[in-house]
This record gives structure tokens, C-alpha cells and sequence, in this order.
């Protein structure tokens, strides 16, 4: 049986972080219906959007659900939403700001109607603090948490992280909770609010640049490039390969041994090196003695010479590498699904239960394609109340 299996999750929520952590959920065996503005989620509007309002994006974070088109600014559609409050088990937002309290619609208000809901919500800087209340995207919270200034190459201006790793993270969080909240409901019967904040779930990344800053008594690069993040490990970069790039670390004084006997290069011997800290001191040239064995191999020679003796080590591959990849496509976490229309993408589950099977996505939902059948059969509706609240623009 899926774990959260009789699990009902309301997702209002857009972009990437609400759906992410409902997406997880989903694919865990819990009921999750999407909650959609009249208009659609963003991701629907993209200019590479078909026609039909799907998109890559859409399809990889909402696949599995079932999605229903509700106008909460509409006192009708509010009224629904407390309805569907009653009986879930979940509630996801990350609305702007305030948003849900403006509707009547905060955790305090829903805990009135059903106790044991737990309302997660997530926000770029959290209900407290100078910064409570500003709205943020991933970009944003990049660039007030130190993210940017220490991504790319000194020299370089500050640079975003390729992936969305904020909004990513910040779903990763959101999901601890939500799961941590139904363990203990298990125990007092209560629900609660569970918060996750955008900037807290990023900040722990940037352990090893805090540490570096600290200990040089901040006079360290901000920006190490491909480098150690806190200049405390050398060799730990990306290095030239024939073909591309190769990326070498060498964590202990083990490995290096390892790495300077496989080069069999007589100036890796030089006793300035015959330390961590001797060669976190001369990382230029370190570099360059490395560099100078990388090159002459390609990416995947210097990778297989290496893992067979313990040294980690990876070949930098591109985007159209990794999507054919054999591990990627084994593990499923990136999923290419078929049916009766068609090719479509989606992401599985990165979470493996031994006890637990994983829910397989089914394509993503139309726009409003299950908003009927949300009120007729969850909610108990008349066909004659549904197009009263269509009449009103409720749905």
C-alpha cells in the first residue's frame, strides 16, 4: 500500500514550490487536488505552452493530480474551499503574502471547521522578521541569501544557480513538515500550521562559504567558481579533459596520494603539497599539475581511472546527456510516459519506501478538468448547485 494512501491534500499553490512538495505527496499515494485561479497556474501561460495550456513544466510538477478551477477572491469559491477544508488532511499554499487570511481562509479559521487539518505554507522569507511579508520567487531569495554572490567565478559578476534550487529546496522542506505534522496527529489528533520559508531552507547550504568567511575573517573570494566553497579542500574543481570537463576531488590526504601516483607527474611530489593546507595555499598551481594529466585523457578515461581507485570523480556532462542517461532513467525519477494522446514528461518520486510502492503519474490535469466531479462527489453537490456556483463565477 503507498504510504500516504486515504491521504486528501489541497495544493493552492503555483510555480514550483507548493506543487513540488503536493507532487511528492502525490507520488507517496496521497488524493491531491490542484486549486487553480480562473485563469490556470502560470505555467499554463508560458510562451512554450500548447495550445491546450500544458507544458513541460506544468506536466513534470502536476502530473497525478486532479485539478479544479476556483476563483478564491469569489465569497462562493471560498465557501467551497472551506467545504473541501472539512474533510482533507492537507492544505499547501504559497499564495502571496496574506493572501489566505485576506479570504478568510488562514489556518486559524480552517482549524475551526477541522481540527485536524494541517495547513502547510510556504513563503520567500517566513510570517516573522524585517522581511516578513515581501513577496519573493526563487531569483529573489537567490540574491538576498548570499546565493548569487557566491556562484560564479571571482573575476565574474554574481551569478543565479542554473536549477531553481531555492524553490526546490523550499518544497523538499515543506514536505518534512507536512509529513512530521501527520505523525504527530497520530498521536494528539490535532493539526497545525507548518511554515517553511524560502530563505531558511537555502541559508544551510552555504555552510562550507560561512565556514570559509569565518575562518579567513571574511577576507576569502566570495565567488570560488568551480572551486571548494570554502577554499578548505584542493584539488576540488572542474578540470579540462580532451573532450569537455572533468570534475577531481581530493577530500583526504589518501586521496591524493592516490591521485599523484595515477598522474605520475614528479612536481605533484613537491613538499608544498604534503598537506591540506599546503595546497589549499598554492591551489593555482595544484591546479595547473592536474590539469596538465586531465587533458591529456578524455572526461570519461579520467572518470573510470579514478572511481577504480576510490578518488571522486564525475564527467561534467550537458543537458541532452543527462536526459538519456541509463542511471536517470533506471532510477525513474525523471519519467517519459505515454497514453492514448501521446508523449508527455513528468518527474517521479525521489523518495524510495522499501514497505511503501511509489504511485506511477498519470498525464497532467486540464485546466478545471475535475472541478465537477470534486463537487459532485466529494463534496456531495447537485448537478443544479455546480452551475449555480459556474453562474457565479465561483468556478
Amino acid at each position: 500500500m503507498p504510504a500516504l494512501n486515504g491521504v486528501k491534500v489541497i495544493c493552492v499553490g503555483q510555480f514550483y514550490f507548493a506543487p513540488y512538495c503536493s507532487m511528492l505527496l502525490a507520488r507517496l499515494g496521497a488524493d491531491v487536488i490542484k486549486i487553480e485561479a480562473p485563469a490556470g497556474d502560470p505555467y499554463r501561460r508560458l510562451a512554450t505552452a500548447a495550445e491546450d495550456g500544458s507544458s513541460v513544466q506544468f506536466s513534470m510538477l502536476n502530473s497525478g493530480k486532479r485539478a479544479m478551477r476556483l476563483d478564491l477572491k469569489n465569497p462562493d469559491g471560498q465557501a467551497v474551499l472551506r467545504r473541501l477544508a472539512e474533510t482533507a488532511d492537507v492544505l499547501i499554499q504559497n499564495l502571496a503574502p496574506g493572501a489566505m487570511d485576506r479570504y478568510g481562509l488562514g489556518y486559524e479559521e480552517l482549524a475551526k471547521i477541522n481540527p485536524r487539518l494541517i495547513v502547510a505554507s510556504g513563503s520567500g522569507f517566513g510570517s516573522f522578521g524585517p522581511y516578513a511579508g515581501q513577496p519573493a520567487m526563487d531569483l529573489t531569495i537567490q540574491a538576498r541569501t548570499a546565493v548569487m554572490s557566491t556562484t560564479g567565478f571571482m573575476e565574474g559578476p554574481p551569478t543565479r544557480t542554473g536549477p531553481s534550487v531555492v524553490d526546490f529546496m523550499g518544497g523538499a522542506h515543506l514536505v518534512g513538515g507536512v509529513l512530521a505534522a501527520l505523525y504527530q496527529r497520530e498521536h494528539t489528533g490535532r493539526g497545525q500550521h507548518v511554515e517553511v520559508a524560502l530563505q531558511d531552507a537555502i541559508l544551510p547550504s552555504l555552510t562550507s562559504n560561512i565556514a570559509g568567511m569565518a575562518h579567513s575573517e571574511n577576507s576569502m573570494p566570495e565567488r570560488t567558481g568551480n572551486r571548494h566553497g570554502g577554499m578548505a579542500v584542493v584539488p576540488y574543481n572542474a578540470y579540462r579533459a580532451r573532450d569537455g570537463w572533468v570534475t577531481v576531488l581530493c577530500p583526504t590526504q589518501v586521496h591524493w596520494d592516490r591521485l599523484c601516483d595515477i598522474m605520475g607527474d614528479p612536481d605533484a611530489k613537491d613538499p608544498r603539497f604534503d598537506s591540506m593546507g599546503g595546497r589549499c595555499d598554492h591551489v593555482d598551481d595544484v591546479d595547473r599539475i592536474v590539469e596538465r594529466w586531465t587533458s591529456t585523457h578524455t572526461k570519461q578515461e579520467v572518470a573510470d581511472l579514478l572511481q577504480n581507485t576510490g578518488i571522486p570523480t564525475a564527467p561534467v556532462i550537458d543537458l541532452a546527456e543527462l536526459m538519456v542517461d541509463p542511471h536517470i532513467a533506471e532510477r525513474g525519477v525523471l519519467r517519459r510516459m505515454s497514453d492514448d494522446k501521446g508523449s508527455w514528461m513528468t518527474l517521479g518520486s525521489p523518495l524510495f519506501l522499501s514497505d511503501s510502492p511509489i504511485v506511477e503519474p498519470t498525464r497532467a490535469p486540464g485546466l478545471g478538468a475535475d472541478t465537477d466531479q470534486i463537487l459532485i462527489e466529494d463534496l456531495g453537490m447537485s448537478a443544479e448547485d455546480v452551475e449555480q456556483l459556474r453562474s457565479t463565477g465561483a468556478i
